[in-house]
């Protein structure tokens, strides 16, 4: 028996190698598929594959081999890999992973900024760099027509410029000709991400104050984030005159400054006029909170900014394209599969103020609004489903679901019948 577990391990261990050298190869030959725009920077991916190429010399990933009457070679290139992996958005799309990759040492129990970013708000990501000096994991949409390589060439000047891009960014890119695929690109974000925690952020929120020490404080809160039962939601504000939120650099950095402007009335929750968004955060309870405390009013479309444990939660739905319940379909999932959110008492974000295209939102909100009705219905079904089979139905992990989707008509005659 130890002989056969020893033999195990370096079959898994070989396994392991062939397929990270394979992903790095094969990440390579597509960054050639860019004409890169300064040979001084070169993505610092393409040093680590050229090393392992020498070494390996491979080019696709063996999967399978049969029995003692002959080994089979079933090979998949990495393209059809990560289209799979990405199956349900729309496509085709290149997924090219760690573009760049970060130079700086991780602590695996640190919290990565998962964040998806446009063209136009690289100056915005690099602001983010420079003040969470930690890991960020960023997914970057690449038009594939004639902007390809404006992009790419704007891409490699911000890390030229600011040092704290290669010290803490990992890129990866996404190019196709389909916009606004919010959560495969915050599923990228996600895959790739290189800490246990990862932080789900729109990049143009300005982080006031640090969460991270926040957590460090509060070792009850880690531990629930540790064993995968809570999220952790950091409230969101926005200044009610947009021309307030212009220059970060006067965004206040304690609750005690937040305090001052809030009973002036010159900021509240973000989007205060879609109260659901982020109303279950119960801002009047924070302004008075001194320990964390659980979200008690959950509604399906609240759509916080949330640090939670990478594994084992769910992946954003990919059929949600456009503006209109992306994120809060995301979250409805996670509070489904058993996950609570918990507020830290004293931190908070504060978007800065950026313009959006408002005849476009209106339109896709109408269309997300109806696949997100779908959407409740189904995933409501399948973690009841899942949760019956795996005995967990009974227990208190099952109590999001059953509070939440009781709420749907017919729910519980249908569960009824598979019980």
């Amino acid at each position: 028996m130890k002989g056969f577990t020893t033999i195990s391990n370096i079959v898994k261990y070989s396994i392991y190698t062939y397929l990270t050298a394979s992903l790095f190869y094969s990440t390579l030959h597509l960054l050639g598929w860019f004409q890169a725009p300064s040979k001084s920077l070169q993505p610092r991916s393409a040093l680590i594959i050229s090393q392992l190429q020498s070494k390996y010399n491979t080019t696709q990933i063996a999967s399978w081999s049969n029995d003692k009457a002959g080994r089979i070679d079933h090979t998949s290139p990495e393209d059809q890999i990560l289209s799979k992996v990405f199956a349900d958005a729309m496509g085709p799309s290149k997924v090219i992973p760690y573009y760049f990759k970060a130079t700086e040492a991780l602590d695996s129990e640190d919290v990565t900024i998962a964040t998806l970013v446009t063209h136009n708000r690289f100056p915005v990501l690099s602001r983010l760099a420079t003040r969470y000096q930690g890991p960020i994991s960023v997914a970057i949409h690449i038009n594939d027509d004639a902007t390809k390589q404006t992009i790419l060439n704007d891409l490699h000047t911000m890390y030229q410029t600011n040092p704290d891009m290669g010290r803490f960014v990992d890129i990866h890119l996404v190019v196709d000709k389909l916009d606004r695929q919010f959560n495969m690109w915050r599923n990228v974000a996600k895959f790739f991400a290189r800490t246990e925690y990862i932080m789900m952020l729109d990049v143009d929120f300005h982080l006031c104050t640090d969460f991270r020490q926040s957590l460090r404080k509060h070792t009850d809160l880690m531990d629930i984030l540790r064993q995968g039962k809570g999220a952790v939601v950091v409230p969101a504000f926005e200044y009610l005159a947009e021309e307030d939120g212009e220059d970060w650099r006067t965004f206040p950095t304690t609750k005690e400054g937040l305090m001052e402007i809030v009973q002036e009335e010159k900021i509240d929750m973000f989007h205060i006029t879609w109260t659901r968004g982020h109303g279950s955060t119960n801002y009047t309870k924070w302004y008075g909170a001194k320990d964390p405390y659980r979200v008690e009013e959950y509604n399906y479309s609240y759509e916080p900014y949330v640090i939670y444990k990478k594994e084992g939660s769910p992946w954003c739905d990919e059929r949600f394209v456009g503006y209109g319940a992306n994120k809060a379909a995301c979250l409805y999932e996670i509070y489904l599969a058993g996950i609570d959110y918990w507020v830290l008492p004293d931190d908070f974000l504060i978007h800065q103020t950026h313009h959006y295209p408002e005849d476009t939102r209106a339109k896709e909100r109408k269309y997300n609004k109806r696949l997100y009705d779908y959407f409740r219905e189904e995933v409501c079904l399948r973690y009841a489903r899942l949760m019956i089979s795996a005995g967990l139905w009974e227990t208190s992990t099952a109590d999001n679901l059953k509070s939440e989707c009781t709420k749907i008509k017919g729910f519980k005659e249908m569960v009824a019948h598979v019980l």
